[in-house]
């Protein structure tokens, strides 16, 4: 049976306490009997991949191999999945590079699938951190079962900090941030964008972005989020808003100013 991550109430207080027993709990939920199993099947067999089909054939290894990049959704999208990985990501019009979505193009290029490049499956350490990401992908998605605010945070908390160190523009970094569902929503909702907002051309969407963050932060840079003050501040603030807006959608303002001013007493 696989331990259900604890999270006692949403909001602020919920994620602190999450926060407090993160170790304890990944833990817990990394030794489970299902993960520890899919974890040595996949360290045992990953290494006889030879080719995209070999990879996609095997429903075992492809489940923790998409886990690991947030893409388990699609397990039964074999052809396309096939299709990303053997594209490779070396050529402009391979298919990872044209989706819209940045983590095809991550997954593709850690198992070097693709025409012409070195294949990745034999490489014990590269593979032992697909596997590690997994689980805290899993345990992601687990802890999205019961707050979904949860999920997103944890993931920003590796993300953000990922993407704020990768070489590039600001500019770039930004467009791969808005090509990333769970931090385009985190952002969307910490700088207090309508839904309506990613209508927008993009390039509008991108200085609204920068604008937003410079008046919530000081800075339109993403490259700050490499310290985890600014993680953290950000994703304080994600939390306190989706929490109004949570309760904003079930009782009146007026008993949302009254619990609210209530919790800061």
């Amino acid at each position: 049976m696989t331990f259900q991550p604890v999270i006692p109430t949403g909001g602020l207080v919920g994620w602190r306490f999450l926060q407090r027993t993160y170790d304890a709990q990944i833990q817990a939920f990394s030794s489970s009997a299902v993960n520890e199993r899919d974890t040595q099947y996949f360290l045992e067999n990953i290494r006889n991949v030879q080719s995209a089909e070999d990879l996609v054939s095997d429903r075992r290894l492809l489940s923790v191999a998409l886990g690991a990049f947030g893409l388990e959704d699609d397990l039964n999208n074999r052809y396309f999945i096939q299709k990303v990985l053997s594209d490779g990501t070396s050529a402009d019009d391979a298919l990872a590079n044209r989706l819209a979505d940045s983590r095809y193009r991550e997954f593709s290029q850690a198992f070097g699938l693709g025409p012409g490049e070195v294949k990745k499956t034999a490489l014990i350490t590269d593979m032992e951190q697909i596997a590690q990401k997994s689980i805290v992908s899993r345990f992601e998605t687990s802890v999205g079962e019961t707050d979904d605010s949860m999920r997103i945070a944890l993931y920003a908390q590796h993300a953000l900090q990922d993407l704020a160190s990768q070489s590039g523009s600001e500019t770039k970094k930004w467009y791969d941030l808005m090509s990333l569902p769970p931090l385009r929503s985190m952002m969307e909702t910490a700088l207090g964008l309508p839904s309506s907002f990613g209508q927008l051309d993009i390039d509008k969407q991108l200085e609204i972005f920068r604008d937003k963050l410079s008046g919530l932060t000081g800075s339109g840079d993403l490259s700050q989020f490499s310290s985890d003050a600014a993680v953290e501040n950000l994703t304080d603030t994600y939390l306190a808003r989706r929490q109004i807006a949570d309760l904003q959608s079930t009782i009146s303002p007026a008993q949302t100013a009254l619990i609210l001013l209530g919790g800061s007493a």
